[in-house]
């Protein structure tokens, strides 16, 4: 994949839900941000995970994923979590996500994410689709100047 592939980015807003007794972000949180984000860029890329499963068989799974907690948020705070493609083979795809603050673009979290390709019903790794694919694949090569894709509620 380029280096200059697109960045998907997803807004989100800290809720008392998402925050521990001192009214910072619960470490776990995190990866619900960052699964939202990912639904998200599928959606923006015309597929939604239940119409994948029903018409396709598939469905998408993290196999890896590594953090890096750089800063926290709080309480009320607005977030951007974005999404980048790093790499695409033929049964997954690597991103690199990241959660920063909406405000001054600080890195709150990091993240490199391995999803899988699995067969809905025995959970084996399976092929791609085409149609999702070749979705991806001008995402690769498109964006405005600075290659973003921005998208909001």
């Amino acid at each position: 994949m380029s280096p200059q592939a697109p960045v998907f980015e997803w807004p989100v807003r800290i809720y008392y839900e998402d925050t521990d007794a001192g009214g910072v972000v619960y470490h776990a949180r995190y990866l619900h941000f960052l699964e939202r984000a990912r639904t998200e860029w599928l959606r923006a890329l015309g597929f939604e995970q239940a119409r994948l499963r029903a018409e396709q068989g598939i469905l998408f799974a993290v196999r890896k994923m590594s953090l890096d907690f750089v800063r926290p948020a709080a309480l009320d705070q607005a977030l951007r979590v974005t999404l980048r493609l790093t790499a695409q083979r033929r049964a997954s795809i690597d991103f690199e996500q990241r959660i920063l603050a909406a405000r001054d673009d600080h890195v709150c979290c990091r993240a490199q994410v391995n999803i899988a390709c699995l067969d809905a019903d025995h959970l084996r790794p399976t092929r791609i689709p085409e149609a999702v694919l070749n979705a991806l694949a001008p995402s690769t090569d498109r964006g405005g100047a600075n290659g973003d894709i921005t998208h909001g509620l």
